[in-house]
This record gives structure tokens, C-alpha cells and sequence, in this order.
């Protein structure tokens, strides 16, 4: 699950979750990597993270974990992960998107039964999971959480008990299965990656000397020195166990899906998603808002992280010259405790400062990823005006939110979505913003090379999958 998104400045919002799994074949424990991998990818999700770990030669069903609400570096240190013995693992870091805020949701989660265990991560978001989870508990199971990834490893476990592998136990529960999910699950001898059949969220393979890795983004293979092998096929699955590689494509049957937000703000900039720069997709982004929205300026700054690079790419194709405006406090932490309205005006300014030098008596190009409910956007504008910018022009490197997202990311209800019920110029007023500009839809596909398997649900309204009838998405008061 930071800006209005990335800045997580109060009102926006959040990354989904990030998924990572280890398999060191020469039985080194992975504990450790674990970390570093899920460090890389704590901006996808800072409310909880957790690593689980077995050992392949150990007897089946003995895992050994750790969970807790907060950063990664909040939640493990050395003392800790020397606990943590074993050469198979997966790692999770979680914003909740279906299921409440608390340490019993805290993935990855630990699965005992009949055949040994279950080790599960899940980034992304099923539609169905209401309906799955009361049938299942009409069969009979308890449930110890309210998170839908609980509802795909009793899927799993119960199709094992029919078939002779757990990876066909996995393929069998995907055609259950409707909506987001990147799976990393680690049986006692195998460590199995699974993406459904849209590729909503990515998932990458890695291999470092004898050891397989799957993460979310290949920022995290980086971090621990891994090579990059492929991306997971959307509906593939994969089997990383002692005699290397195998995959099951037979669930390869839709046209992709993959989520056009993880290229505009959610993936690290200097991650790779199917093949495709996340930093080269940004840069796009802010040459097509200079071609289309253009601006008679003194400077071009980002808003902080994910708006920089679209602030380059506007200043290229403009040449109005690239400032750097804002100094982020990197050290607030993403807390999840949600402020009071009363208490959010300051949040902005804890986070996020303007460097007065750089703007003060200049016309300023505000380039960012987003705006969901405008306080935030409407703050930032202020903040710049305060600093003696004297006029700000505000360019979105994404098309208006107009309708909710069920697939992993709490774009919210309608509406609470200010371009859902205001005009653009309305807007631009609101916020207070000289000029507003938004990416045009219709050029989203430039951002990936002219891929058009993409979902843009939250732009357009076109669901792949139809929308679940209840909405159980996580509380949206923030």
C-alpha cells in the first residue's frame, strides 16, 4: 500500500503491498535478505511487515516468524533475524486495502495442515472474497483474520488435499479466484510464485548464485545483489525448488490488465515492471503534460518522490529549467495514525517544506502524480504561494480520479473524489492554483512503450473484472 499518494501528506493514496520470497538451494539462511528485499520495498506498504522461514532439510511444518505493525527497520534488527533460521522464506509489507489495520491481519501468513505448511504473501485485492469466504465458512472454517489472503490459502489447502501438487492446488484455486493477486508461497520444499491472469500487480523472478528470489519490483532484487531473470507472466505460475525453474501457463488465457498506476506513482522509480523503466514511463509523463499543457514559467519543480521525474520530463520538452523546490523529512515515518481533520493542516508542513530561494518571486510549474480530495494539493499550493512563488500552475501526470479502484488500491469512494463531482476549472479554484493541467487518457499508452494491456479503471470506469457488489476496502477516513 506516499503523494497525495506518495506524500502521504494527510489525504491521499497508498501503495497496495510489496511480496518477497527466498529459496538459497545451498541451505544459507534467508532471514536476512528477506529484510533487505522488503526494506527496498517499504513504499509499498508501511503499516505492518512481517518475514516467515523454514529449512528444507528441517522437519516439515517447523517455521519460525516474526510480525508486527510498522516499518520493516522498526520491527526486525540483527538480534532478530539471527532467530530466524532457515533457507526458504517470504516477506510481506502491508497497507491495508481489504480487512482492518491490526496486528492479526499482519501477513505473510502461516498455514498448518494435512499436507505441512503454507508460508503466504498476497499483494493485490480479490472481488469475490466475500462470497468465497462465506462458502468456505459454511464448509466449516474458522477464519482468524478479515483479509482476503487468508480466503486463498484455505483455497489452496483444501485443493491439495485433491491433487498431488501444491502447485496444482494453486492453479486450482486461481480459477476461484477474481481480481488482484500476486502470490509468494512457500511450501516446505518449494517456493512458488503465482500472478492472476490480468497481472494487475507485477512479479518478478531473481536468481543470486545458488538462491531463487520473487519480489514485487526489481528494486528489491537489486538491494540484495540479485539478478534479474524474468517477469512472472500475468496467470503463470512458477516452481523455484533444487532442480531450477518450471511454470504452469495454462491460466495465461486473458488479455493483461496490469495497473497503468504502478508506472504513474506506486513502483520505485528505478524499478523495471514487465520490461518497461518506471523513470523512463515518469519522464513520459511530464513531456506529454508539456506538450499539452503548456506554461509560461520560470521554473518546473516534483512534488515529492514520485513527482520529480514527471517534473524533469516537463522541463525537457518545455525548457523552463528543473528547480528542486521541496525538502521532504524522510524521517516522520508513513505512522498510521490517522490525525483528526483539525490536526491535518500541519501534517503537510511536517513532511514537506519549501525551499524559499528557489521560488520566491517566480512564476512555478507544480508537476504531481495526483489529486483524490484536493486538501492536500490545495495545501502544497499555499505552501508555495507562502514562499513568494508568484503564480503556481499545477500539472497532474495522471488523467482525473473518477471511479473507485477494487484491485488493490484505495482510490475511494466517488464521492470523496474531487474530480468526480467538480470541473476541472472548479478545481483548479478549489485548490488554488493559477492553471491545472491533467495527463489525457488517451495518452497513457506512450507511457509504456504503446502497451495497450492495461487497466486505467480509475480514470475511465472500464473494470476488466466487474466490481464486487459489497465493498469491503479498507476505511477510507484519513
Amino acid at each position: 500500500m506516499n503523494s497525495q499518494m506518495n506524500h502521504d501528506y494527510s489525504e491521499g493514496l497508498h501503495e497496495e503491498c510489496g511480496v518477497f520470497g527466498m529459496y538459497d538451494l545451498d541451505g544459507a539462511d534467508v532471514a536476512s535478505s528477506i529484510y533487505y528485499g522488503l526494506f527496498a520495498l517499504q513504499h509499498r506498504g508501511q503499516e505492518s511487515c512481517g518475514i516467515a522461514v523454514s529449512d528444507t532439510e528441517g522437519p516439515k511444518g517447523q517455521v519460525v516468524s516474526s510480525k508486527g505493525m510498522g516499518l520493516v527497520n522498526e520491527n526486525f534488527d540483527a538480534e532478530k533475524l539471527e532467530t530466524l533460521k532457515g533457507n526458504i522464506g517470504v516477506g510481506h509489507v502491508r497497507y491495508s486495502t481489504a480487512g482492518a489495520s491490526n496486528s492479526h491481519n499482519v501477513q505473510p501468513l502461516v498455514l498448518n495442515y494435512v499436507k505441512g505448511i503454507l508460508m503466504l504473501a498476497h499483494n493485490g485485492n480479490l472481488v469475490n472474497a466475500l462470497d468465497l469466504r462465506r462458502e468456505l465458512e459454511y464448509s466449516g472454517a474458522i477464519f482468524q483474520t478479515t483479509i482476503d489472503t487468508e480466503v486463498i490459502a484455505y483455497l489452496i489447502a483444501r485443493e491439495r488435499l485433491n491433487v498431488g501438487t501444491v502447485e496444482d492446488a494453486v492453479k486450482n484455486a486461481m480459477k476461484k479466484l477474481k481480481g488482484a493477486y500476486s502470490l509468494v508461497i512457500s511450501s516446505p520444499r518449494k517456493l512458488i510464485g503465482a500472478r492472476d491472469p490480468f497481472g494487475f500487480r507485477p512479479l518478478v523472478i531473481g536468481k543470486r548464485e545458488n538462491a531463487y528470489v520473487l519480489a514485487s519490483e526489481t528494486c528489491a532484487l537489486d538491494a540484495i545483489g540479485a539478478e534479474f531473470v524474468r517477469d512472472v507472466k500475468p496467470g503463470e505460475i512458477v516452481m523455484l525448488d533444487k532442480d531450477g525453474i518450471s511454470c504452469d501457463e495454462s491460466m495465461c488465457t486473458q488479455t493483461p490488465a496490469k495497473c497503468i498506476f504502478e508506472y504513474i506513482y506506486f513502483a520505485r522509480s528505478d524499478s523495471y515492471l514487465d520490461g518497461i523503466s518506471v523513470y523512463n514511463s515518469r519522464i513520459m509523463a511530464g513531456k506529454i503534460l508539456a506538450q499539452m499543457h503548456p506554461a509560461e514559467a520560470d521554473i518546473v519543480v516534483g512534488v515529492p518522490d514520485s513527482g520529480n521525474a514527471a517534473a524533469m520530463g516537463f522541463a525537457l520538452q518545455s525548457n523552463i529549467p528543473y528547480g528542486v523546490a521541496f525538502i521532504k523529512n524522510n524521517y516522520v515515518g508513513r505512522t498510521f495514525i490517522k490525525p483528526k481533520q483539525s490536526a491535518r493542516e500541519s501534517s503537510v508542513g511536517i513532511k514537506l517544506n519549501v525551499l524559499r530561494e528557489v521560488v520566491r518571486g517566480k512564476r512555478v510549474v507544480m508537476v504531481d502524480d495526483s489529486i483524490v480530495r484536493g486538501t492536500t494539493s490545495g495545501r502544497i499550493v499555499k505552501l508555495l504561494k507562502d514562499a513568494g512563488a508568484t503564480e503556481v500552475h499545477v500539472r497532474i501526470s495522471s488523467p482525473p480520479f473518477l471511479y473507485p479502484c477494487y484491485f488493490g488500491t484505495d482510490v475511494p469512494s466517488c464521492d470523496q473524489l474531487i474530480a468526480h463531482n467538480n470541473t476541472i476549472e472548479q478545481i483548479c479554484e478549489l485548490i488554488g492554483a493559477d492553471s491545472l493541467g491533467y495527463l489525457d487518457g488517451e495518452r497513457l499508452p506512450e507511457l509504456i512503450e504503446g502497451d495497450t494491456g492495461y487497466c486505467d479503471a480509475c480514470f475511465s470506469g472500464n473494470y476488466p473484472v466487474d466490481p464486487p457488489t459489497e465493498d469491503i476496502r479498507g476505511d477510507y477516513e484519513k
